[in-house]
């Protein structure tokens, strides 16, 4: 079995760092065009960099543009008009009480966490259908399905990043456009890293063995015990995207080490 993507084009949101990356390195290592997309232009180079060095001769181009607001995602559709693939990876996270999180910070992660996978959608979606095949895949989480106590406004995005995929796929029926959710869970990115670096510098344990850690303590249902790796996540989003996945569609498939506590999501 190969993962063929040639002559494909993804578009990766939030990919200058963590998962975002990480997926756009398999992409491209399956021999898809991936754009590149973050805020910051020189964190963009970093990551097609990055890419670069990790897949010789990749097809990789990069955008400057703020896609949790709709003047960024208009930078990117006069810049890439059209894809073949779109995975809506963007994503904000952090620990907030729910009495201490006002409607200002609900209204800014619903934005970028699920408005902003809305629009690239409708932009994307319509030329898939012309051309009868197409991939869209969102990033949900676990944190969709089991709320966090502690990243309730987080946990309610993933949620909606579950129900947008799926009504989507319906909407979408025998059309050659398959629409997925992935579900990671604890992944070991800069972003846990940020998170745990308190904890990290206190217990004087690597930031690897600390993530580990955290995943028993605050996760502990998990089946494998530890963190996953991106390369885990990359992998399966990979196979999502590619031809090999067509009967696969209105999927929520979870990559997160057993977390859930289910047979079914």
């Amino acid at each position: 079995m190969k993962i063929d993507l040639s002559e494909k084009l993804a578009i990766v949101s939030g990919s200058t760092a963590g998962i975002g990356l990480g997926i756009s390195k398999a992409l491209a290592e399956s021999g898809a065009t991936v754009v590149v997309i973050g805020r910051d232009t020189a964190k963009v180079e970093q990551a097609l960099e990055s890419i670069r060095q990790s897949v010789p001769g990749a097809q990789v181009r990069g955008l400057t543009a703020d896609l949790g607001t709709a003047e960024g995602a208009a930078q990117l559709f006069a810049a890439e008009p059209r894809a073949d693939i779109l995975v809506n990876n963007l994503g904000i996270f952090n620990e907030v009480d729910f009495f201490d999180a006002p409607d200002s910070e609900w209204t800014r992660f619903y934005e970028v966490n699920v408005i902003s996978g809305v629009r690239l959608s409708r932009h994307y979606v319509p030329d898939m259908v012309k051309q009868g095949w197409g991939r869209v895949i969102f990033l949900s989480s676990e944190s969709g399905v089991a709320t966090p106590a502690d990243m309730i406004n987080y946990g309610v995005t993933k949620s909606a990043n579950l129900a947008v995929s799926h009504g989507l796929a319906k909407r979408l029926a025998g059309t050659g456009v398959t629409v997925n959710a992935i579900l990671p869970g604890p992944t070991f990115t800069d972003g846990l890293e940020q998170m745990l670096k308190d904890a990290t510098a206190e217990s004087g344990r690597s930031a690897r063995e600390e993530a580990d850690a955290f995943v028993r303590k605050a996760r502990p249902t998990s089946i494998i015990q530890r963190v996953a790796d991106v390369e885990e996540v990359a992998n399966l989003v990979a196979y999502i995207a590619s031809p090999l996945s067509s009967a696969t569609t209105g999927a929520a498939l979870r990559v997160d080490g057993g977390v859930v506590d289910s047979m079914a999501i």
